[in-house]
């Protein structure tokens, strides 16, 4: 990239994250230092991400270490947001390493992929995004209701429910709500949005059809990855809400 397109290129994010932020300020969070912590490390993390990649497709057999490590990273980011602390992270990685783990295993066994770095280190990785952000919005929306409605929560375990039927209910309707920006993604694809996998391949010039069917691949497998994740962080986060009423913090 020419120092021309650099300039071009910072010009362009610099006024974007202005934009942001000055959006951000209007609703009166603390949020705009998360937001500029975000894009700097975004800027660190695809840059340092950029030079690792090239080097794991000249060696395949380091493309599971990798995927390990943003599994776990995952786990951790989201145990942050949710406030969960370390007692959530084993749920987590159980939630988003199953959802991925199961998505892909259909996906080379159908043989829709080619088991080659090239195609399963991408796709790997947007459905293990795309899980993390379903157990952050299953976990957020949990912890939050559980705490408006400890009153409920509270005389259910006096009755002899155990914690995970206390919160069952909770539970169900938290995952539900973490998959409205999953189906509305898949719903909207094509006549509101062009998303990134198809977007990407036809710039890279591949013709459309073929980036629709890449497209459509992703779309479905994030749906199942989130679902899976979503309902599995209800399942097995429940016993951590209902221990004793969590503390609504704006994270």
């Amino acid at each position: 990239m020419s120092l021309p397109d650099l300039v071009r290129l910072a010009v362009a994010v610099l006024a974007l994250v202005a934009l942001a932020c000055g959006v951000i300020a209007w609703t009166g969070r603390r949020t705009i230092p998360d937001a500029l912590v975000a894009v700097l490390r975004a800027a660190v993390q695809l840059a340092l991400v950029a030079m690792v990649i090239g080097w794991i497709f000249a060696h395949p057999v380091a493309v599971g270490p990798y995927l390990a490590v943003m599994l776990v990273a995952a786990a951790v980011t989201s145990a942050r947001r949710i406030g969960g602390g370390w007692a959530a992270l084993p749920s987590l990685l159980v939630s988003i390493g199953t959802g991925a783990a199961i998505v892909l295993g259909v996906v080379l066994a159908a043989g829709a992929l080619a088991p080659t770095g090239q195609e399963v280190l991408p796709f790997t990785a947007q459905v293990i995004g795309g899980a993390m952000t379903a157990a952050s919005l299953a976990g957020l929306r949990m912890r939050d209701d559980v705490a408006h409605r400890w009153g409920e929560v509270e005389a259910m375990l006096a009755l002899g429910f155990s914690r995970r039927e206390a919160v069952a209910d909770l539970g169900r309707q938290a995952a539900a709500r973490a998959l409205v920006p999953a189906l509305d993604q898949t719903r909207a694809a094509g006549l509101v949005t062009l998303p990134g996998a198809f977007v990407g391949l036809l710039l890279a010039g591949a013709p459309p059809w073929r980036a629709a069917q890449v497209q459509l691949l992703v779309l479905v497998g994030l749906l199942a990855a989130q679902a899976i994740s979503a309902v599995g962080t209800a399942v097995l986060t429940a016993p951590l809400w209902a221990a004793s009423r969590p503390v609504v913090t704006v994270r």
